[in-house]
């Protein structure tokens, strides 16, 4: 069995002028460019335009200094060795719904500063504790005091603002001044 290779600047043979008819002489070789379409740059300008309202958005969310990002070498000094409770959310950089509630998350890591740590962790950067912790679905929030998990603190995917105030709020004891 014979193999042919394919050549962007191979000839390629025209059908017999007897196919076409006697009127056609297409015995010639002709030869067959072969071109890609143009590069996007080409295309659309060497430019990409963001909205500006976008970049205020992510300028935004860089500016908030209450969450921490850790990894799994500062895991146990950070969260296990903690004096008050610490909620740890499991995140990655191509997961929609953690970019979703990233700005709920910061905005308790504001709310309840002094009262809770607010720790976030990278799912990609920290496989040990993504199988110690047994983290199946993104985002997951899961609650920390004494250096243990909270029973029935675990939660995946995105969460609004009023159902985390009323998660924290459900497992943090109420501070009363008598």
């Amino acid at each position: 069995m014979a193999t042919t290779s394919f050549s962007p600047s191979a000839a390629v043979r025209a059908p017999s002028a007897s196919s076409f008819g006697p009127h056609l002489d297409l015995s010639r070789r002709i030869r067959l460019p072969l071109t890609r379409p143009p590069a996007p740059a080409a295309r659309w300008g060497a430019r990409r335009h963001v909205a500006p309202f976008r970049l205020a958005a992510r300028r935004l969310s860089v500016r908030c200094g209450a969450l921490v990002q850790i990894d799994q070498s500062e895991f146990p000094a950070e969260v296990l060795g903690s004096d008050i409770p610490v909620l740890v959310e499991f995140v990655a950089d191509w997961c929609g719904p953690c970019r979703l509630i990233s700005s709920v998350v910061e905005w308790a890591s504001q709310e309840y500063k002094g009262r809770v740590k607010v720790v976030k962790i990278d799912h990609d950067a920290n496989p040990k504790l993504i199988t110690e912790y047994k983290v199946y679905g993104l985002p997951t929030l899961i609650l920390f005091k004494n250096g243990q998990e909270v029973p029935e603190s675990r939660r995946e995917g995105a969460i609004t603002k009023v159902k985390l105030k009323e998660y924290l709020d459900n497992f943090l004891e109420p501070t009363s001044v008598v």
